[in-house]
């Protein structure tokens, strides 16, 4: 097992506290247990590390060497987490700043609401806001400070100045059609299908459109005839019941209907539209503790939903 693991957080205070005071009973006062408790947490830690870190000194104590390289660590780490239980108790009980997050479509509906729920449930006083849109324009919202995260695909390298990026998962796009669309029992379709019917397709200028053109190169597709662009997952939804479209989405976007059988992805390969999707910030500042909350609610939630 992984050492970092097995420290706890009592070890590190036990430590820091004997080193402090240069005294096993001083310790034990200051952290309200017996003296026997924190020699034995001492004695565990140091099973743990596998190292003395305490030597005798006379009828005091010192530290060893190991002891004094580890407690450079062992304090700041310490110290850190502490301040961190402050930061969390402060903005449970204060209103703070808003948090700020834009999120893609394929994200809004899929790691979003639960990640919404976890943050309301958590009791953090901090005001959520949620703006959905093309990765473009969220990515200059964030750049201006009028956003504090985005979740959305990786941008291309030039977009990614001042930004840094946290991949969390992987999407592609899907072709996808209504469940009683001509094409939907088809086991392989023709190069000519978008010439035949409606199709709705990202923008120039939208994150999966670079991905999509090249899917549809591979493919051997000609540029749809009746071409509806549109990153619109709401009217994406509603064309696509009423009509006889082909729907070009990121296919998280479309995760719940494809899962109930209402939509169905046609039998094209589009494994080389997949691309990471995760958390964007920027590199000068770091996002208050509030919206730091929050990002460490979707990197749960994506482990759970995806």
């Amino acid at each position: 097992m992984d050492i970092s693991r097995r420290i706890k957080i009592r070890h590190l205070e036990a430590f820091v506290e004997v080193a402090r005071q240069k005294s096993v009973g001083r310790a034990a006062i200051t952290l309200s247990l017996t003296q026997p408790a924190v020699t034995r947490t001492i004695r565990e830690l140091e099973q743990i590390v596998g190292a003395a870190l305490i030597e005798r000194d006379g009828r005091g104590i010192r530290l060893s060497h190991q002891g004094e390289v580890f407690l450079s660590h062992a304090g700041s780490g310490l110290a850190a987490v502490r301040g961190g239980i402050a930061a969390l108790a402060n903005v449970a009980t204060v209103a703070g700043p808003p948090v700020r997050i834009g999120a893609l479509p394929t994200v809004s509906v899929t790691i979003m609401p639960g990640a919404v729920v976890d943050f309301l449930a958590s009791g953090l006083k901090s005001p959520l806001r949620v703006t959905t849109g093309e990765n473009r324009v969220l990515l200059d919202q964030l750049r201006k400070g009028d956003l504090d995260l985005v979740m959305g695909r990786m941008p291309a390298p030039e977009n990614m100045t001042s930004l840094r990026f946290e991949p969390l998962y992987r999407d592609r796009v899907v072709f996808i059609v209504r469940k009683m669309h001509p094409l939907s029992d088809q086991r392989q379709v023709a190069a000519d299908i978008l010439s035949r019917y409606p199709v709705l397709v990202p923008p120039a200028g939208s994150i999966i459109h670079p991905f999509v053109e090249r899917v549809m190169l591979e493919q051997g597709m000609a540029p749809p005839v009746q071409a509806v662009e549109t990153v619109s997952d709401s009217f994406g939804r509603a064309f696509l019941r009423s009509t006889d479209a082909i729907w070009i989405i990121s296919r998280g976007v479309v995760a719940a209907e494809l899962g109930s059988g209402e939509f169905v992805e046609l039998p094209i390969d589009t494994g080389s539209t997949m691309g990471a999707v995760g958390l964007i910030t920027r590199e000068v500042d770091r996002p208050h503790d509030a919206a730091l909350f929050f990002a460490d609610i979707l990197r749960r939630r994506t482990v759970q939903v995806v």
